[in-house]
């Protein structure tokens, strides 16, 4: 067996490639072996869900074997496609995470911005704060939000409350402060000499931001952008709380309150409407994983 020995200013210690090798060899496998433990935990969930919105009504109240399809329909799926309401439903979660994504990159990219490059006092401080206001639950501020709402409703006698576009204005105060946390430590990796060149040809800060600055941090705006997306798709508390009429519901409020019917579980549908829901996140990440782990990783390291 071949032998390395290696001085430290001391005897001579003897490293056994065999050793190493056989070190490594077992830390490959561990990775393995808890990579697929994980892989298998989180795709239990989704499986069943899959299994479930192939079977009948009838099938599932026989309570027969729950991971097998014995008399597979798609009846599930053709009945919610067709149905004007979950299609309704749809709509208006698109809608509002399109408008929502919008708002939050118009707000975001220039708040980040400043905080990152236009060193001013308090500038650290407020970034700071910026996202802490994150860390907030959404379970503390919809009390509050609903009671300025209502101020804000009566006082101009514009309709806000139970109706979906009120959601624009709310959903916003959960991705804005973390996307701009994003873009900021996204902006302070790009080097300095940068803007400062841009500077000194005569190009004023706003057309550093969107000539420079906005091309380079292309993958950082994704994973920011997926964030906000994402948020806004799955948002549950918020549109249950200030939407109550059926035609203003989103997808997750709209599946949970009209397939449950006082302790009648209509599962089939229920499934089918979860996987349909999760098929717009599931396509984006597909395709833009690698720029969103770029962005969420950017910070970690300055150019």
């Amino acid at each position: 067996m071949s032998m390395l020995a290696i001085d430290k200013g001391g005897p001579s210690r003897k490293v056994k490639y065999g050793s190493m090798s056989r070190d490594r060899t077992w830390a490959l496998r561990w990775s393995y072996f808890f990579l697929v433990l994980f892989a298998a935990f989180s795709l239990i969930p989704p499986i069943y869900m899959l299994i479930t919105s192939l079977k009948s009504s009838a099938e599932i109240s026989a309570a027969t074997n729950p991971w097998w399809v014995f008399h597979p329909t798609l009846s599930n799926y053709f009945e919610l496609l067709t149905s004007n309401q979950f299609l309704r439903f749809f709509w208006n979660s698109a809608i509002v995470s399109i408008v929502v994504v919008i708002v939050t990159m118009l707000i975001s990219i220039p708040a980040a911005f400043a905080l990152a490059r236009m060193k001013f006092w308090g500038s650290a401080t407020l970034a700071t704060g910026v996202f802490l206001t994150y860390l907030i639950p959404d379970s503390l501020l919809f009390i509050p939000l609903f009671k300025m709402l209502a101020v804000i409703q009566d006082f101009t006698g514009i309709a806000l409350l139970n109706r979906w576009y009120v959601l624009l204005l709310i959903y916003p105060t959960l991705t804005v402060p973390f996307c701009t946390w994003i873009m900021i430590g996204y902006f302070a990796s790009i080097p300095k000499e940068l803007d400062e060149a841009a500077i000194i040809d005569g190009a004023s800060w706003l057309q550093t931001l969107m000539r420079i600055f906005i091309p380079v941090a292309l993958p950082g705006l994704i994973a920011a952008t997926i964030f906000a997306f994402t948020v806004s798709w799955a948002q549950f508390l918020y549109p249950l709380v200030f939407t109550t009429s059926v035609d203003q519901f989103v997808l997750p409020v709209g599946i949970t309150t009209t397939l449950i019917k006082g302790d009648v579980f209509n599962w089939g549908q229920i499934m089918t409407g979860a996987l349909l829901g999760a098929a717009p996140p599931l396509i984006i990440y597909a395709f833009l994983m690698d720029y969103y782990i770029a962005g969420l990783t950017a910070g970690a390291t300055k150019g």
